[in-house]
């Protein structure tokens, strides 16, 4: 869809808007021929007009947005864009995976298991073994999925409550993980932006009764905690320890290099207020909002932030250019020579 006018919020907003008003906004198509270090779309039609991109600023959230999908079709085109790249995007979209970078670079984060959907219907005994050596409770995650959405805590021991979470997890997706739960916990969110030069935010505290933060908190209840209106429960900076604090924020600098974000991402902690201890739980490869509210209160206004961000794109992109993709080799046309002279020897025909 392209149009000036899809920039105004009353245009989703407005209950007299039909399904054929849109159509207007689907007459582009993206040229390929044209679109090499850039993005050219064309009007459709004899002489339609062409609009193009120089750098692309995705504001996609989930699937085909922030899990390495769109940011692959920036790169083949060659276009600078805001944010981290393929790799680091797949990674921290799969809940899993993320789990395992943390765990295998040395960064503390809850103990998990995780399956799939062809390995419950298949072992599910050998699954629920493995899962009552955790320390109980147990949070049931899909994978794939963000904002709290298939999310459960099994209660403990409950066995028939640990099945229906998982049942409800494999509802949204294909695969699970299981984590241990940290008690007396506080959910703590730091920022970070940069490619080399890394800068950590303030600290963010939410604030909860339930046993975990739902999407009802996240984005609903009085504005959604996720998008900076709901300061109800909103605590910045964390009430934490100014020593914990600064380990958190390094920690979420070695997140972030772990998984080779650049641009920008946010980082999760669960805190262990009693014990005084941390751990690394999730990876937003693309924040909502850009998590401005929490950058403002960290002494970069948006706009300036929105600068920034521009700005590692651009430098990451030039970096790229730099790197050499193809070598000249003579490998194939030796082959090539090789099977044809095999194939003149077989036929009874020598040099």
């Amino acid at each position: 869809m392209l149009g000036e006018e899809l920039a105004d919020l009353k245009l989703f907003t407005n209950p007299e808007k039909k399904i054929e008003d849109e159509k207007k906004y689907f007459e582009y198509y993206l040229d390929m021929q044209e679109s090499v270090g850039k993005m050219v779309f064309k009007k459709k039609g004899f002489g339609g007009k062409s609009t193009t991109i120089d750098i692309a600023f995705p504001a996609l959230h989930g699937t085909y947005g922030e899990d390495g999908t769109i940011q692959g079709m920036f790169e083949m085109l060659g276009v600078p864009y805001v944010g981290c790249g393929v790799a680091a995007s797949a990674i921290s979209m799969d809940k899993a995976l993320t789990k395992i970078v943390m765990r295998d670079g040395g960064i503390p984060t809850t103990k998990f298991l995780y399956f799939e959907k062809r390995d419950w219907d298949n072992r599910k005994p050998e699954i629920i073994g493995q899962i009552q050596k955790l320390t109980w409770p147990v949070f049931v995650k899909p994978v794939h999925l963000g904002s709290s959405i298939g999310i459960g805590k099994a209660k403990d021991g409950d066995l028939k409550d640990l099945e229906n979470k998982i049942e409800v997890a494999l509802h949204y997706d294909n695969k699970v993980i299981i984590e241990e739960g940290v008690e007396n916990v506080t959910d703590i969110t730091c920022c970070v932006i940069g490619n080399e030069d890394l800068i950590a935010s303030e600290l963010q505290e939410s604030v909860f009764n339930k046993d975990l933060f739902d999407f009802e908190d996240k984005y609903i209840s009085d504005g959604g905690a996720q998008t900076g209106k709901a300061t109800n429960n909103l605590i910045i900076p964390a009430r934490i320890d100014e020593s914990v604090k600064k380990a958190i924020q390094e920690t979420a600098k070695q997140v972030y290099r772990a998984l080779g974000c650049y641009g920008i991402a946010r980082v999760d902690f669960l805190f262990d207020k009693q014990v005084n201890k941390f751990y690394a739980n999730e990876v937003n490869p693309l924040p909502g909002t850009l998590y401005h509210h929490l950058w403002k209160a960290s002494g970069i206004e948006l706009d300036r932030l929105l600068e920034k961000l521009i700005k590692f794109a651009e430098e990451k992109h030039k970096e790229k250019k730099e790197i050499t993709y193809t070598f000249d080799s003579s490998v194939l046309k030796n082959l090539g020579a090789g099977k044809m002279k095999g194939l003149k020897t077989r036929s009874g025909h020598t040099d």
